[in-house]
Order: C-alpha cells, then sequence, then structure tokens
C-alpha cells in the first residue's frame, strides 16, 4: 500500500467528467466508465476540504466536434453539447458534498481537457487560485478519460503547486494499457495512487 497522509481540510477532490456521454450509452463512451461512480461516491465522504466536479459543456459546432463525421486528430464525435442529456453529469453520482461544478470547452474555437485552462494555455478558468484561497495543498484527481482530461488536470494542477494525486483505480482509460499515460504523471511529479490506497489510510489515522 502506497502511505499517503489522512485527508483532512486541506486536500481537494478533483472529479473529471462523469458525464452522461462518456458513459455506456453516450456519444463517446469510455468502456467502464460506470463502475468507477460507486467508489468516487465512497471517496466523497472523507473529509476533503473541497470537492469540485467538471463538466465538458460544449456549443454546437464546436471545434473538437468532427467535420462531416470525419476522424482527425483532436477531433471526437459530437458530445456533451451544452444543456443537454449528453453534457449532464451523471445521475448515479453523487453530488451533495460537490462544492463547484466547474464547465470548461465553452469556447467554440479552442477545447480545454484541462480544468485548470484551455488546451492553448491562453485562458485559465481560476480554478488554481480559487483552492489557494480555500487552503488547499493536495489535489487528488479521478474521472473520465485518463489519458486526456484527467491527464491535462492533474499535470496543471501539478504545475500549480499543488501535491497532485492520480486515483487511478477510479479514473476510467481508453486504452487498457495504462503504462504511458503512468509514466507522463510520474514525469511531471504526480503520484499514482488508489481509492484503496486512499480509504485504509484514512482508517489508519
Amino acid at each position: 500500500m502506497n502511505t499517503v497522509p489522512a485527508i483532512d481540510g486541506r486536500d481537494a477532490l478533483l472529479i473529471v467528467d462523469v458525464q452522461n456521454d462518456f458513459l455506456p450509452g453516450g456519444a463517446l463512451a469510455v468502456a467502464q466508465g460506470a463502475r468507477i461512480i460507486p467508489a468516487i461516491n465512497r471517496l466523497q465522504e472523507l473529509p476533503f476540504g473541497r470537492i469540485v466536479a467538471t463538466q465538458d459543456w460544449h456549443p454546437r459546432g464546436h471545434v473538437s466536434f468532427m467535420a462531416d463525421g470525419t476522424p482527425a486528430p483532436d477531433r471526437w464525435p459530437e458530445h456533451c453539447v451544452a444543456a443537454t442529456w449528453g453534457a449532464a453529469i451523471a445521475d448515479t453520482l453523487a453530488q451533495e458534498h460537490v462544492g463547484l461544478v466547474l464547465r470548461k470547452g465553452m469556447q467554440p474555437g479552442i477545447d480545454s481537457y484541462s480544468a485548470f485552462r484551455d488546451n492553448d494555455g491562453e485562458h485559465d478558468s481560476g480554478l488554481a487560485p480559487w483552492l489557494v484561497a480555500c487552503g488547499i495543498r493536495r489535489v487528488f484527481v479521478c474521472g473520465i478519460a485518463l489519458e486526456y482530461c484527467v491527464r491535462a488536470s492533474a499535470l496543471d494542477a501539478a504545475a500549480a503547486g499543488f501535491d497532485t494525486f492520480v486515483l487511478d483505480d477510479v479514473c476510467a482509460a481508453i486504452n487498457d494499457d495504462r503504462r504511458d499515460v503512468h509514466r507522463m504523471l510520474r514525469d511531471g511529479g504526480i503520484g499514482i495512487i488508489t481509492a484503496r490506497d486512499l480509504m485504509e489510510g484514512n482508517e489508519a489515522s
């Protein structure tokens, strides 16, 4: 077991994009996406200082959508269109402890994988200074999908100065082989742990 100090008010849980379109039956479903939700709900019972959920919230015709259905780098089927069922946070995700829902990808011409900034790095979401103002020192990241929005959010959290951990077993991944993304995360100074590590660490405290 990885040793992780017990969760307290200086810690934040960042839940990335647990939305209908990324779950079975959605427009851009990630295999096994639904299976991580019960564990995320249990994690929310820990005494985090802040719990944040992100939400892709794209306008129609967003730059990330495939033109005429033609695949291209960083182009996806139309998904998470603002105010649609697909963009909604999954009903099965507990939300009573979520203090902030941060919507991203709202500009038509630029995508935002990260909760902290857009993909060009030109527009900041304001999340980092908000967490600092809340006294947060550590950020624990989970959600969908590990290779994209989870990875980008975790790397930006670490770059912003937070001690950052990815909860690997409560992240749904597109690829079964996670070695490359794990390498990128570790190279960015990010710890890779499990929800079990966190729960057992708090039971022992």
